[in-house]
C-alpha cells in the first residue's frame, strides 16, 4: 500500500497541470498511514501467521508481534505528519526604516510593536531599554537592519514522500527473514534519515548534522554488510531459517565461529543505529542540530524496527531446538550441564548424539558449539546495556542544550531495553514490549510540547523560525504557557519514573524481570542510574517554574534577535547588513571568523518567513497523551495484556 502510494505520489507531482499543496500532501501521507495500518490488521485473519507466515520466497515472514508493531509505526507516524509545523507565507515585503535610540545605535521600527509587548512602558522607553540590555550583553554597539526577503521560500513537499520512504523500509526490516531483505530494508530507512536530516537545506547546522549522520550511518551500515558477507561466506545461505537450522545441527567448529564472527558484526552495526553505547557518540550531535519535528522522527521510527529486528533474531536462536532450557538448566566448573536433559535429545539426529558424545567430558558434561553463539550474544546486549545506562545518565548530568539532554536520556532507555532483550524470557519480552510503547508515547509528547513551546518564541519574532536549543529559554514558561509547562513536568516525570505515571511501570516491569532471571548486579545499576538520572529532568522543571524577571525577559527577546542571523552579510566600515532578515549585529565583530560561523547556526530561520500556528489537532494530541501517561493506572490492562499476548505468541509459535 505504501509502495503504491509513493509511486502514486510521485506521478502527481510530475504532472505540471496537478498542484498540490503542502498541507494537502502532509494530509494525505497521513491518510496513507492510516489506510496501511487498517490493511495490516486484515492479516490477524490468517490462521497460521501465529507461528509465522514467509512471503516473497522466503525474504520476509510475518507474524503477530510484527504486523502489531507495523500497525503501531503507521499510527505513530501519521500523528508526527499532521503535527508537523505548517508555515504559512507572508507575501508582504517589508520597507525598512529606522530610528535612533542613541548617538550610536539605529533600531528598525518596523519591529518596534513586538518591542513594545516586551515591557508596559511607553514605545521610547522600552526601545531604549532593549538595546540597552543588547549592550550590556557584549559591551558593545549593535545596528539592527531589517531587509525584505529577496524570495518566499516554504516548506518543500517533498519530506512527506521521504517520511513515507524512510516508513516503508522501517515495516520491512521488522518482517525481513534474510540478510538481502534485511540489508534493502535498513537503507531504505537511513537514506530517507539522512535526507530528513538536512530538511532545512539553507541551515549549516542542519546540513553538518545530515553530513555527519551520513557517514557514521554508512559506516554502520558497512559493518553490516560486512557481518552479511562473512556469514554467506561461511555457510553458503542467507535464509534466516536455515541459519538457524545450520546453528542447531552443525558439528563443524569453523561454520559456528564464521558465523558467530558475523553475527557480532551485523549486531554491532545494528546497536550503532541505535545509539546503544558505546557507539552513541554521534547521537547528541544529530539530535541538537536537526530541528525538533525531524528529530521525533530519529529517537523513534528507526529503533522501534531495528529493535524489533533484534528481538527476532534473539528469541529464534535462543529457541533452537530447545537450547532455551539448555542454558537455564545449570552450570558445573563453568560448563552446562546436560545430563538431566531427558527428551530434549530426541528432536536432535542420531548422526548429532554420536557427535554430542563424542564432546563429552569425564563429568558427562556435553559441549554445544550453539550455545557459544547464545552466550555470546547474552553478552553483547548486557554489556551494551551496562554502558548505556551509565553514560546516558551520568554525562546527560552535564548538558545545557535540551536536545542533546534528551539524546542522552535515549541512550538510558535503550539500555533499558537491552537488558529486557538479554534475558530473553516471557516476562522480561512482555516488559521490553511495553516500554518500547511506553518511550514512544512519552518521547512524542515531550517533543511535540518542546515544538509547541518553541511556537511562542517565533510569536515574538513572527519572520522567522526557532529551535528551542538550551534549557534556559524554558525560563519562566509556566507562567506563560501553563497547561503547555504543566503537561512538559509530567511527561518528565515519567521518563524520571516517578509513580504512579506510566514510565514508572515500564523500569518496575524490566527490573523485576531481571531480578527474577538472577541477574542483580545490572538490576542495582539500573535502579542508582534511575535516581541519578532523575536530577536532570527535575532541572528542567524548575527552570519551567522560575519566575521570570524583566531583565530576563528583554535579554530573551534580544537573544532572540541575535540568535535569528544568517552567514549571508557583507561588512562596511561602521555596518554588518543582512541581506534575509532582520539582525543585531556587533560591529566590531564583523570580521571574526568564529563569530561569521556560530551565526549561521539558525540560517534557515530568515528563510523560512510566515506565521506558524498551533493546531487544534497538535493541541489534541498533546493533551490525550499526557492523559494517557497520568491515568495509564486506572485502565492498565488495555497496554498489558496486549503486549502479554505479543509474548507469548512469541515462545509458543
Amino acid at each position: 500500500m505504501i509502495f503504491i502510494s509513493i509511486l502514486t505520489l510521485i506521478v502527481a507531482k510530475a504532472l505540471p497541470l496537478i498542484h498540490i499543496s503542502t498541507i494537502h500532501f502532509t494530509r494525505v501521507s497521513a491518510i496513507i498511514f492510516i489506510f496501511s495500518g487498517v490493511l495490516t490488521f486484515n492479516t490477524f485473519y490468517i490462521q497460521s501467521i501465529g507461528s509465522g507466515l514467509g512471503i516473497y520466497s522466503g525474504l520476509f515472514q510475518i507474524n503477530i508481534i510484527n504486523q502489531t508493531m507495523e500497525i503501531f509505526i503507521y499510527f505513530i507516524g501519521s500523528l508526527i505528519l499532521i503535527a508537523w509545523p505548517l508555515i504559512l507565507n507572508n507575501n508582504t515585503n517589508i520597507v525598512p526604516t529606522f530610528a535612533p535610540v542613541n548617538n550610536h545605535t539605529l533600531i528598525n521600527t518596523n519591529i518596534l510593536p513586538t518591542l513594545v509587548s516586551v515591557s508596559s512602558v511607553s514605545p521610547v522607553s522600552s526601545v531604549s531599554s532593549v538595546a540597552a540590555v543588547l549592550q550590556q550583553k557584549t559591551q558593545n554597539n549593535y545596528i539592527s537592519v531589517n531587509i525584505s526577503n529577496k524570495e518566499n521560500t516554504q516548506y518543500s513537499t517533498d519530506y512527506s514522500l521521504i517520511v513515507l520512504f524512510s516508513t516503508l523500509g522501517s515495516s520491512l526490516l521488522i518482517s525481513s527473514y534474510d540478510l538481502i531483505s534485511m540489508y534493502l530494508s535498513i537503507e531504505l530507512q537511513s537514506f530517507g534519515l539522512y535526507v530528513l536530516s538536512t530538511l532545512y537545506r539553507d541551515s549549516e547546522s542542519s546540513t553538518n548534522a545530515g553530513l555527519k549522520y551520513f557517514l557514521l550511518g554508512g559506516l554502520s551500515s558497512c559493518l553490516i554488510l560486512l557481518g552479511s558477507g562473512l556469514i554467506y561466506s561461511y555457510t553458503g545461505i542467507t535464509n534466516f531459517e536455515s541459519l538457524y537450522h545450520l546453528i542447531s545441527v552443525s558439528e563443524l567448529n569453523y561454520i559456528i565461529q564464521g558465523l558467530s564472527l558475523g553475527l557480532i558484526i551485523i549486531l554491532i552495526g545494528f546497536l550503532f543505529k541505535i545509539s546503544a553505547a558505546p557507539l552513541h557518540n554521534w547521537s547528541p550531535d544529530v539530535y541538537d542540530e536537526t530541528p525538533t519535528i525531524v528529530t521525533i522522527w530519529l529517537t523513534i521510527m528507526p529503533k522501534i524496527a531495528i529493535i524489533l529486528l533484534l528481538l527476532e533474531i534473539q528469541s529464534q536462536i535462543m529457541s533452537i531446538d530447545g537450547l532455551t532450557p539448555l542454558l537455564n538448566s545449570g552450570t558445573t566448573n563453568g560448563y552446562q550441564d546436560y545430563s538431566n536433559l531427558g527428551d530434549t535429545f530426541s528432536r536432535i539426529t542420531l548422526y548429532e548424539k554420536e557427535i554430542s558424545q563424542s564432546l563429552m567430558s569425564p563429568l558427562n558434561i556435553i559441549v554445544v558449539p550453539s550455545a557459544n553463539i547464545i552466550s555470546i550474544l547474552k553478552n553483547l546486549f548486557l554489556i551494551s546495556s551496562i554502558l548505556s545506562l551509565i553514560i546516558g545518565t551520568v554525562v546527560g548530568l552535564a548538558q545545557t542544550r535540551i536536545k542533546r539532554l534528551f539524546a542522552y536520556s535515549t541512550i538510558s532507555h535503550i539500555g533499558f531495553i537491552l537488558l529486557a532483550l538479554a534475558i530473553n524470557t516471557e516476562q522480561s519480552i512482555d516488559s521490553l514490549l511495553f516500554y518500547i510503547i511506553q518511550y514512544t508515547i512519552t518521547n512524542l509528547n515531550v517533543f511535540l510540547i518542546l515544538l509547541a513551546l518553541s511556537y511562542h518564541l517565533t510569536s515574538l519574532v513572527p519572520e522567522s523560525v526557532k529551535d528551542i536549543r538550551y534549557i534556559t529559554e524554558l525560563k519562566g514558561q509556566f507562567f506563560i504557557n501553563p497547561i503547555l509547562s504543566l503537561s512538559f513536568s509530567i511527561c518528565l516525570f515519567s521518563m524520571a519514573g516517578i509513580p504512579p505515571l506510566i514510565g514508572f511501570f515500564s523500569k518496575q516491569f524490566v527490573l523485576y524481570s531481571a531480578l527474577e532471571s538472577g541477574y542483580y548486579f545490572i538490576s542495582i545499576i539500573a535502579i542508582i542510574v534511575s535516581v541519578i538520572s532523575a536530577s536532570y529532568y527535575l532541572k528542567i522543571i524548575k527552570v519551567l517554574h522560575l519566575v521570570p524577571t524583566m531583565q530576563a525577559q528583554a535579554e530573551s527577546f534580544a537573544g532572540t534577535i541575535v540568535d535569528h542571523t544568517t552567514s549571508e552579510y557583507k561588512a562596511t566600515e561602521n555596518l554588518v547588513v543582512n541581506t534575509t532578515a532582520d539582525i543585531i549585529v556587533p560591529i566590531n565583530l564583523s570580521n571574526n571568523l568564529n563569530y561569521k560561523q556560530s551565526i549561521a547556526d539558525t540560517s534557515y530561520a530568515s528563510r523560512y518567513a510566515g506565521k506558524i500556528n498551533l493546531t487544534n489537532f497538535h493541541s489534541f494530541l498533546i493533551s490525550s497523551l499526557t492523559l494517557s501517561i497520568v491515568f495509564f493506572i486506572f485502565k492498565p490492562s488495555i497496554i498489558l495484556n496486549s503486549t502479554q499476548l505479543l509474548s507469548l505468541s512469541l515462545f509458543n509459535s
